[in-house]
């Protein structure tokens, strides 16, 4: 077998150096936490208790409605990049609640995430009017004589919102009369009929509305995602992708209220009852996305954009309780995963270094790079998409161990065959990847396709398992590629590695051969079986 011609080691090394730098510079870089997001089971996290109610008054609590409950809230949440979120029913139809535990999280955020219905309607303006409540002759009503003092216990009475088939004069009143001043008022939770008329406030609490039936629902979106504006300057906005139909509808009123004169050439964004944006039509909107700003922070941003993608929930939650929950592993047992990864990790150099000599020194430099680049990809999962590691992680990240040796065994293994076979040993080296690198790579495909299967089949611990053990598969086909092929490819192109000493790994008397240099083996001297290999990709299996 021809080696390959024009293969240059030393840049493939300065690639992978560049590229193991970057990352982790990036991990450690100062001011940023540089230890990976712990999860339940390793630092505790928050506890949220949820109620739940029917959304129409008089229904009773459906299996179905808790079941579909669980799966948005629990979209929502690993929404965030927060993994190992436990949701959670606790009894059954009207007595049921929902407890949602997340890891380091903080508390404020989870429960606005998983509180809100997330019902969305786009609804045309039909007029804006001072905030405050007034009378029917135009009066501004007094405030009670001895107004409560907000709180937290105000926001969950819900928002009043006044809603009728069409506008006469109670609507007109009861609308005067809303006090958008409120916070109660300000903060949502109550949904809207989109068929009928709106009398509501927006979140800021500095207008109030009417709006006309809604012309887009909630449904019609088929996306929505958080970025930066288009010119990069200014704060983050939210994205939406509608359906046809609701694309269709857009492009219908967007034509129709150009128009317009203010403020009926505005639409308002409805978001569970208040009013989140209402911004007007310069031109039509024809391509079926839509932009939401408002002062978002990445945070907030995120938020909006995964009750918006997951959808609506089909009941309404109340807050119970919201309480921090202790690590459900103590630290004896995370002492414990450790340990057994440092002696499996021990373990495996010494034999790397016992049986391969100076080829077992590059196993355990490869192994090193393997622990680096991983140990950097989970600090940075953990700040840029929220990964979670729990023990279960751990120990996919520990049998990626035995995955990462048995590549340098086949490799190993195929090398010296070759030696016997009588080529030299910087032909070896060549030619025993090209034999080598085919088994590799059907091993770890197979590895990490049980790993993408695991990961989507499954919840909670056994995700966690499966994504560290698919991102320990791919960082082995990295290193073997950039690290462990050109180090060794350099090392037989030595006179060291030629001359064939017992440090070597490679001498002839332990490969049966009479020299390095590409004769033949001495007649009479049997050829020596390979090493011992792991069981999944034998030395001996012919490709």
């Amino acid at each position: 077998m021809a080696a390959p011609s024009g293969y240059r080691p030393v840049r493939v090394l300065v690639f992978l150096l560049l590229a193991v730098t970057a990352l982790t510079v990036w991990a450690f870089w100062p001011g940023q936490a540089h230890t990976p997001r712990l999860g339940l089971d390793l630092q505790g996290g928050t506890q949220v208790i949820l109620a739940p109610t029917p959304i129409e008054q008089g229904a009773s609590i459906t299996e179905e409605q808790l079941l579909q409950t669980v799966e948005i809230i629990r979209a929502r949440v690993n929404g965030l990049g927060v993994a190992e979120a436990e949701v959670a029913v606790q009894g059954s139809g009207d007595s049921a609640v929902i407890v949602v535990s997340v890891p380091g999280v903080t508390q404020d955020r989870i429960v606005d995430l998983v509180g809100q219905t997330a019902l969305l309607n786009f609804r045309p303006v039909e007029a804006i009017l001072a905030p405050g409540p007034v009378d029917a002759q135009g009066n501004p009503i007094p405030p009670p004589a001895d107004p409560a003092t907000p709180d937290a216990g105000s926001a969950e009475k819900g928002t009043q919102i006044v809603q009728a088939p069409q506008i006469d004069a109670q609507f007109q009143a009861d609308v005067l009369a809303l006090d958008c001043t409120d916070p109660a008022n300000q903060a949502g939770g109550s949904p809207d009929n989109p068929s009928e008329y709106l009398g509501t406030c927006d979140k800021t609490g500095q207008a109030k509305y009417i709006l006309q039936p809604a012309f887009i629902r909630g449904t019609n979106i088929e996306d929505a995602s958080a970025r930066l504006p288009q010119q990069g300057v200014g704060s983050w906005v939210v994205t939406l992708d509608f359906d046809s139909e609701g694309a269709s509808q857009l492009a219908e009123v967007s034509t129709r209220l150009t128009a317009l004169q203010p403020p009926q050439n505005q639409f308002a964004i409805v978001l569970d009852g208040v009013v989140v944006q209402a911004p007007s039509f310069r031109e039509a909107i024809l391509g079926g996305s839509a932009e939401i700003s408002g002062n978002f922070t990445l945070e907030s941003a995120q938020d909006l954009a995964n009750v918006l993608k997951f959808g609506a929930l089909p009941l309404n939650l109340d807050v119970q309780a919201v309480e921090s929950v202790s690590p459900t592993l103590g630290s004896d047992q995370l002492r414990a995963g450790i340990l057994a990864g440092i002696i499996g990790l021990a373990l495996v150099a010494v034999y790397l270094l016992l049986y391969y000599r100076a080829l077992g020194f590059v196993a355990v430099l490869s192994l090193a790079i393997a622990g680096l680049i991983t140990y950097s990809a989970f600090v940075v999962l953990g700040r840029s998409v929220g990964f979670t590691l729990t023990l279960a992680g751990i120990a996919g990240a520990i049998v990626a161990i035995g995955i990462t040796a048995d590549s340098f065994i086949v490799y190993f293994e195929r090398l010296r065959d070759e030696v016997r076979d009588g080529k030299s040993l910087r032909q070896a080296a060549d030619a025993g990847w090209i034999r080598a690198r085919r088994t590799l790579l059907a091993a770890d495909f197979v590895s990490f396709l049980a790993a993408v299967v695991l990961y989507w089949l499954s919840v909670g611990n056994v995700r966690g398992f499966a994504f560290a053990l698919g991102l320990t598969t791919v960082v082995d086909v990295v290193v073997a590629f950039l690290f462990t092929r050109p180090v060794v490819a350099i090392m037989c192109r030595s006179r060291w590695m030629s001359r064939g000493g017992k440090l070597t790994g490679v001498s002839p008397d332990r490969l049966g051969v009479t020299t390095l240099t590409g004769n033949r083996r001495e007649k009479g001297v049997p050829r020596r079986k390979p090493g011992p290999v792991m069981a999944s990709t034998a030395s001996d299996r012919e490709d």
